[in-house]
C-alpha cells in the first residue's frame, strides 16, 4: 500500500518548525529555510542598471544542503504551503522559494499567521492565498535601493578614506542624527536661572500643623525671571517679609490614559528603559517568545504574537478575551464602556497586530518557572502593556492656587490620584527623568491668609539636548518614518560595529570617523543623509506595496541623478588620511608605540609596523581600587558573553574576581571592601561586600548625562 503523501509547510526558523510540528498530525511535514535562500551576490552589485534594473539572484552560500532537503520533500508532497513571516521580507522569501520549487504563485500556496499557536496555524492552513507580488516588489525595491547606495558609495569611502567603511540609506542617516545631536550639545550655551520656593504654613484654624510649597511666579506685576544669585537673594528677602493671601483657586480633574500596546519600535524603547536591553537583545529574546517556548503543562507554545510590526491594532478575538478578563481580575470599574482605539503611525501595516500575549490568561507569574529571567521580564513587559491598554484611565484631582502679597506672587500646583486605573499595573517609562508632583492638596479657600515658614533658592542651568540612547534613537527614526520595524536593531548594531558611533553608559557618541564620513556624505550625497528624503523613499515603498506605483519606477527616478552625484564625488573628493590614534603602550616585539584599532569586538591595540610586526594587545583598563586579596591593581574585563567584570592583574596567581565594581574605600563598620552601586535615577552609593554587614554609604549623584534611563 502506497504511503499517504504529506503536505509540506515551509517556515523560516527551525525553532518555529519544531513548534508547528507538534501542533500538526502525520499528514504534514514542516521544514525551515533558515531565512533567505536566494539573494543578490556579495561579490558584485547584481543589479543591471543598463537593462532596466534586471536582478541577478544566486543561492546564498551555505543554503545548498537546506535547499536540497526542501526540494526532496517537495517532490513527494501533496501540497506546498509557504508559511514565512507575514511581512514584506517573509513574502519575498516565499517568492524565492516558489521560484526554486516551481510553485505557481497565483494558486493558494501562501499561508499567514500572526502567532505560533495551534489554533492560528490550523486557521491559516484552512485559508491559503496566492502570493502577494506587491509585497514582494516593495521588498525588491528596498533591496535594490540599499544595494545601489551601499555598493556604489562604500567603495568610494574605501578609496578615499579607509577600508572597511560602509554607507547605507538608513545607517548613514542614523549616524548623521547622532553627529548632529553632538554638534547641538557642543554649540549649546547654558543659561543660569534660579528657582525660589516658599514653604507656607496652613492657618491653625484648619487643625493640625500643615505645610505646602509654593513657587515664586510674579514680581512687581511681571513674570518672575531670576537669573543670578543677587536677584535670588533679593527675592527671598521680599518673600520673607510679605504676608500672603489666597487670591485664586482652580480645581480640576486630570485623566492619564494608558499607552497603546507595543509595536516593534515602542517595545525596543521600553525594554531599553526598564530592562536595560539593547535593541538587538530585545529582538533576540522576543523572537524566542514568538517562535515557541516549552511551557510546563502546555508543551511548546508561541506566547506572543508577531514581533515585527508597526501596528497598534488588536484583533477582535484578542480584544474580546481581554475585555472579559479585566473585570474578572480587577473589578468592573477598571473596564472602559467601549474598547479604546489607538491611532498608529502613518502608513502602518494595519494587516498586522500589535505585539501581545497569545493568551491573556497566561499570566507572567503562571509561566515564570518555564522562562529564563530575560524571557520572563520581557514577557511581563509585553503582557502588562497589553493588559493596561484596555483599562480605565487614572484620575487625578488637580489644584492651582495663586498667593498674592505686596507685588509678589506665588503659585502652588499639586495633584492627587483619586483612582489608579491602569497605573495599578503598569506605567510607560520616559527617556529623561521627570519629577512627579503628586502631593496632598491644602484645604484652603480664597481670601484666607497664609504665612511664610521658610524660603529657599536653588541655582540651575539650562541643559543641552540629551545624547541619544538606543531607545531614543529608535523613537526618533520611527517618528520620522525612517526604516521599518525590522531595520532598527541591525542599523544601530552596524553604526557601532563600523566605528561611526560609540556607546558609553547607554549614551551614543559620534567618533571622529563618524563625523568625517558624515561630513563627506553631507557634502557629496546630501539626499542620502537627508531625513526627509529617506522618509519620502519609505512612503514610495509603501505605495509599491499598495499597488499605486511600479517598483522599478522608484529606481528609474532615483538612479540617474544618483549616478551623476557619484561621478562628481569620485572626481572631487581627495584622499583623506585617517591617522590611527597613538597609545602610550610600547610594542614589546619591535618597540614602536602601538595604535588603537577597531575590530569586530571593539577597540584593541596593534603595532603600526603591520604587516612586518603583527603584535596586538587588548586594551587594559585599570580601576582606582586595589585588589582586596593581594593589593595589586584591579582591571576591568569582559566575559565571553560580553558582561563586564573586575579581576586582579596578577591572575592566575591571584584569583580575585567581582561582577560589581570595587571602590578604594573600606567599609566603615567591618573593614571589608565596598562596591559601587547605581540607581535608575542617577544616584550612586557604596555597598559593603560582606553579606553579613551590607553597610551602605551614600555618595554624590552624577550629572544628567551620566544618569541611567528610567
Amino acid at each position: 500500500m502506497a504511503a499517504t503523501k504529506q503536505k509540506l509547510i515551509i517556515v523560516e526558523s527551525p525553532a518555529k518548525a519544531r513548534t508547528i510540528t507538534k501542533f500538526l498530525g502525520k499528514g504534514y511535514k514542516v521544514e525551515a529555510s533558515q531565512g533567505h535562500v536566494r539573494d543578490l551576490p556579495k561579490s558584485q552589485i547584481g543589479v543591471d542598471v543598463d537593462h532596466d534594473f534586471e536582478l541577478k539572484y544566486i543561492t546564498i552560500r551555505g543554503r545548498g544542503d537546506i535547499l536540497s532537503r526542501i526540494r526532496k520533500e517537495a517532490k513527494s508532497a501533496s501540497q506546498i504551503l509557504l508559511a514565512t513571516d507575514p511581512d514584506r521580507e517573509g513574502e519575498a522569501i516565499s517568492w524565492h522559494l516558489s521560484q526554486i520549487l516551481n510553485v505557481d504563485t497565483t494558486t493558494p500556496c501562501r499561508i499567514e499567521f500572526h502567532e505560533v499557536t495551534k489554533q492560528a496555524i490550523q486557521n491559516a492552513i484552512k485559508n491559503p492565498r496566492p502570493l502577494n507580488m506587491q509585497l514582494v516588489d516593495a521588498q525588491q525595491a528596498r533591496r535594490v535601493l540599499d544595494r545601489l547606495v551601499g555598493y556604489k558609495i562604500s567603495p568610494l569611502l574605501w578609496a578615499k578614506v579607509k577600508k572597511g567603511l560602509s554607507a547605507g540609506r538608513v545607517q548613514s542617516v542614523a549616524t548623521r542624527m547622532v553627529v548632529m545631536r553632538e554638534e547641538d550639545i557642543e554649540a549649546f550655551i547654558p543659561e543660569e536661572y534660579w528657582d525660589v520656593t516658599a514653604k507656607m504654613l496652613v492657618p491653625q484654624s484648619h487643625g493640625r500643623k500643615q505645610h505646602f510649597t509654593a513657587k515664586l511666579s510674579m514680581l512687581d506685576g511681571k513674570k518672575a525671571q531670576i537669573t543670578n544669585a543677587a536677584e535670588a537673594e533679593a527675592a527671598v528677602k521680599r518673600i520673607q517679609g510679605t504676608h500672603f493671601t489666597v487670591t485664586n483657586i482652580k480645581r480640576a480633574e486630570k485623566r492619564k490614559t494608558p499607552a497603546a500596546p507595543f509595536t516593534t519600535s515602542s517595545l525596543q524603547q521600553e525594554a531599553s528603559r526598564k530592562l536595560g536591553f539593547t535593541t538587538a537583545k530585545t529582538m533576540q529574546v522576543v523572537q524566542q517568545l514568538y517562535e515557541g517556548v516549552d511551557i510546563e503543562g502546555e508543551g511548546t507554545q508561541g506566547i506572543v504574537s508577531y514581533i515585527r510590526t508597526d501596528s497598534v491594532r488588536i484583533s477582535e478575538e484578542a480584544m474580546t478575551a481581554l475585555r472579559a478578563y479585566i473585570p474578572e481580575r480587577f473589578g468592573p470599574e477598571y473596564l472602559p464602556e467601549k474598547p479604546i482605539e489607538y491611532k498608529g503611525r502613518k502608513n502602518a501595516q494595519e494587516a498586522h497586530e500589535a505585539i501581545r500575549p497569545t493568551d491573556v490568561r497566561r499570566t507572567p507569574e503562571k509561566i515564570k518557572a518555564s522562562l529564563t529571567k530575560e524571557q520572563y521580564n520581557l514577557y511581563r513587559l509585553i503582557y502588562n502593556r497589553f493588559l493596561t491598554s484596555q483599562m480605565m484611565p487614572a484620575l487625578y484631582e488637580t489644584m492651582t492656587m495663586e498667593l498674592t502679597g505686596e507685588q509678589v506672587g506665588l503659585r502652588f500646583y499639586g495633584e492627587h490620584k483619586k483612582f489608579a486605573g491602569f497605573t495599578s499595573v503598569y506605567e510607560e517609562g520616559l527617556d529623561d527623568e521627570v519629577s512627579t508632583i503628586e502631593t496632598s492638596l491644602p484645604a484652603l479657600a480664597e481670601g484666607e491668609r497664609v504665612e511664610v515658614d521658610d524660603v529657599e533658592s536653588e541655582q540651575h542651568f539650562t541643559q543641552p539636548p540629551s545624547r541619544y540612547t538606543e531607545a531614543s534613537l529608535v523613537r526618533a527614526l520611527d517618528e520620522m518614518g525612517i526604516g521599518r520595524p525590522s531595520t532598527f536593531a541591525p542599523t544601530i548594531t552596524t553604526i557601532i560595529t563600523r566605528g561611526y558611533v560609540s556607546k558609553e553608559k547607554k549614551r551614543l557618541y559620534p567618533t571622529e570617523l563618524g563625523r568625517m564620513v558624515t561630513s563627506m556624505m553631507e557634502e557629496y550625497f546630501a539626499d542620502i543623509v537627508d531625513t526627509e528624503f529617506t522618509a519620502k523613499m519609505e512612503e514610495q515603498l509603501d505605495e509599491v506595496e499598495e499597488g499605486k506605483i511600479q517598483w522599478k519606477e522608484i529606481l528609474r527616478e532615483f538612479y540617474p541623478p544618483f549616478e551623476k552625484t557619484l561621478e562628481k564625488a569620485e572626481q572631487q573628493i581627495e584622499k583623506v588620511e585617517v591617522h590611527d590614534e597613538v597609545s602610550d603602550v610600547q610594542c614589546d616585539k619591535c618597540g614602536a608605540m602601538m595604535v588603537y584599532k577597531m575590530g569586530r569586538y571593539g577597540r584593541f591595540l596593534a603595532c603600526p609596523n603591520f604587516p612586518e610586526c603583527r603584535n596586538t594587545k587588548p586594551i587594559l583598563t585599570y580601576i582606582d581600587a586595589p585588589c582586596p586579596k593581594c593589593g595589586a591593581r584591579l582591571m576591568e574585563k569582559t566575559s565571553k558573553k560580553n558582561r563586564k567584570f573586575y579581576g586582579c592583574e596578577r591572575y592566575p596567581d591571584c584569583d580575585f574576581v567581582s561582577w560589581e565594581k570595587p571602590v578604594a574605600e573600606k567599609c566603615p563598620q567591618c573593614g571589608s571592601y565596598m562596591v559601587e552601586k547605581r540607581g535608575r535615577k542617577g544616584e550612586v552609593w557604596h555597598l559593603c561586600s560582606n553579606e553579613t554587614c551590607r553597610c551602605r554609604v551614600e555618595v554624590h549623584a552624577e550629572g544628567q548625562d551620566e544618569a541611567e534611563d528610567e
